[in-house]
C-alpha cells in the first residue's frame, strides 16, 4: 500500500473522478439575476437562526465570477466540479414561470466547465427552496414532490444534454429531519410530525425526478446522501440502543428506503405514528434502481442515553479525537468502514462517490498566502481511507472535494472555512490554499 504522504493520482484506478464541489446558494450570490425568496433568506432574517444575520445574497459572487473559479480549478488539475441549481433561481415562485436568465446563467456555467475540460455534476436541489413554496408547507406538503418534478424538468431540458451525473437531492436527513426536528436550518422547525412527513416526502420527490429524468433517456442518475460513522458512548446496553436509534435515523433512514424498500425498525418507533397515511405504498417507487450513490462525510459522533429527554433519548458524548473548526472528530477510518457497510449491506457494486468530504479550519491569508497544513493531512488521510476502500473491493468513481471556496456556511454565516481557496468577503478576492497546492501536485498527470 502506498504511503499516505507520497499517493498520487496513480494510485487510485484509471479513470477515477477528482473534483471539487459547491452549491448554489453558498456561491453564487442570491441577490444576482432575477432569483426568488427562499427560505433561507428568511431563516437567515430571524433573529437568532444565523450568526450575525448573514445570508446568501452576494456569497462569493460566482454568478459573476464563475470563469476564474473555473479556471482556478482548471489549474488545479481537476477533472470535474460538482454544482447545484437553485430552485428558487429558476422558478422564483416555485411552480409557473421560469426565470430565463436564472436558467440561462446554469446553460452558460455548464458550457464552461466544458470548454475547460471537466464534467459538470450537477445537484439539483441542495436546499435553497423558493419562500412561495414554504409558505404552502415546503418539505411537508404531499404536493411538494410534484412540484420538484417539473423543477428538475425544467433543469433538464436547458442543461441534461452536457450533464455527466445528476444528484437528486443533497443530505436529505439536512432537509428533513436537522431542519424540521432539530431547527437548526431551515425553516428551523421543531416538530416531529413535519420531521417524519418530511423524511418521506423528500424521498417521494427524489423517486418522482428520477421517474421524470428516466422519461427524458437519463441513465446518470443518483442522490447524495449524507452519513456520519456513528458509534455508542460506552459499552452500557442504554448507549449502545441510544446509537442504534441514532444510526437508524442518521445513516439507514434514506439508504434503506432507497436500496431495501424499508424504513429501519428503529426510526420507526418514533416516526411511524407521523408518517402519512399508506406511507408504505410509495417505498416501491422510492426504490427504483439508481445509477450511482453519492457519499457525504465528515466526522464520527459518540452517543449517550438521555433519559430526561422523549424519543429518541439521544444525547452527544465528547470524543477525544483532533477536531475541525466546526467541532466535528476527524475520523477517516470511519469513511472506510462506512464505504464497506455501504457495499457489502446496501448497494453491493452500484457505482459510488464521494461527493463531499472536508474540514473547515480558522484560515488567514499572510503575506499572500494560505498555509493549511491541518487540511493537507486531512485530505491525505480521508483520501487513504478511500484507496483502502477500494482495494477492499468498493466501487468507488470518485471523489469532490468540499468545498472549492470559502463560502457561506448556512447557520454559521461566513465564518466557518472548507474551501481549498480563501475567499476574501470583503473584497471577494480569491487566494488558493496550500491543501489546493498539495492536491494540483498530487493530481498532475504523470
Amino acid at each position: 500500500m502506498t504511503s499516505i504522504a507520497s499517493l498520487t493520482r496513480n494510485d487510485f484506478p484509471d479513470g477515477f473522478l477528482f473534483g471539487a464541489a459547491t452549491a448554489a446558494y453558498q456561491v453564487e450570490g442570491h441577490k444576482f439575476g432575477g432569483a426568488g425568496s427562499c427560505h433561507w433568506d428568511t431563516f437567515a432574517a430571524t433573529p437568532g437562526n444565523v450568526l450575525r444575520a448573514e445570508d446568501g445574497a452576494l456569497a462569493c459572487d460566482q454568478y459573476h465570477r464563475y470563469e476564474e473559479d473555473l479556471d482556478i480549478l482548471k489549474a488545479g488539475n481537476f477533472d470535474a466540479y460538482r454544482f447545484s441549481t437553485s430552485w428558487a433561481r429558476v422558478i422564483p415562485e416555485g411552480r409557473g414561470a421560469v426565470n430565463r436568465e436564472g436558467l440561462d446563467y446554469y446553460d452558460r456555467l455548464t458550457d464552461a466547465i466544458l470548454e475547460r475540460g471537466m464534467e459538470p455534476h450537477v445537484t439539483l436541489y441542495h436546499w435553497e427552496l423558493p419562500s412561495a413554496l414554504s409558505d404552502l408547507g415546503g418539505w411537508t406538503n404531499p404536493s411538494i414532490a410534484r412540484w420538484f418534478g417539473d423543477f428538475v424538468e425544467v433543469i433538464d431540458d436547458r442543461i441534461g444534454d452536457r450533464v455527466a451525473s445528476y444528484a437528486t437531492i443533497n443530505e436529505p436527513w439536512c432537509v428533513s429531519y436537522l431542519s424540521h426536528l432539530l431547527g437548526h436550518h431551515a425553516p428551523g422547525l421543531r416538530n416531529i410530525r413535519a420531521a417524519a412527513r418530511s423524511m418521506h416526502y423528500v424521498l417521494k420527490a427524489h423517486a418522482e425526478a428520477v421517474a421524470r429524468l428516466r422519461g427524458h433517456g437519463r441513465n446518470n442518475l443518483g442522490i447524495v446522501l449524507n452519513f456520519e460513522h456513528t458509534q455508542p458512548a460506552t459499552d452500557d446496553p442504554r448507549d449502545i440502543r441510544a446509537a442504534a436509534t441514532q444510526d437508524a435515523t442518521h445513516n439507514r433512514w434514506f439508504i434503506e428506503a432507497i436500496a431495501k424498500g424499508r424504513y429501519p425498525t428503529e426510526a420507526l418507533e418514533g416516526l411511524e405514528p407521523y408518517l402519512p397515511r399508506d406511507w408504505q405504498e410509495d417505498l416501491k417507487a422510492i426504490s427504483r434502481p439508481i445509477d450511482w450513490l453519492g457519499i457525504n462525510y465528515y466526522t464520527r459522533n459518540l452517543v449517550a442515553h438521555d433519559a430526561e429527554s422523549p424519543w429518541p433519548s439521544t444525547a452527544p458524548a465528547a470524543g477525544h479525537l483532533a477536531t475541525t473548526q466546526m467541532g466535528w472528530e476527524i475520523c477517516p477510518e470511519g469513511l472506510e468502514a462506512l464505504l464497506l457497510r455501504l457495499k457489502e449491506s446496501y448497494v453491493g457494486d452500484l457505482p459510488m462517490m464521494v461527493t463531499e468530504n472536508g474540514m473547515a479550519w480558522d484560515d488567514h491569508v499572510r503575506n499572500g498566502v494560505v498555509n493549511d497544513p491541518e487540511r493537507c493531512g486531512f485530505i491525505r488521510d480521508h483520501m487513504a481511507a478511500m484507496q483502502r476502500a477500494i482495494a477492499a473491493g468498493v466501487n468507488l468513481k470518485g471523489f469532490f472535494y468540499w468545498s472549492l471556496l470559502d463560502n457561506y456556511e448556512w447557520a454559521f454565516g461566513y465564518e466557518r472555512r472548507f474551501g481549498i481557496v480563501h475567499v476574501d468577503f470583503e473584497t471577494l478576492k480569491r487566494t488558493p490554499k496550500a491543501s489546493y497546492h498539495m492536491l494540483k501536485a498530487l493530481l498532475e498527470r504523470t
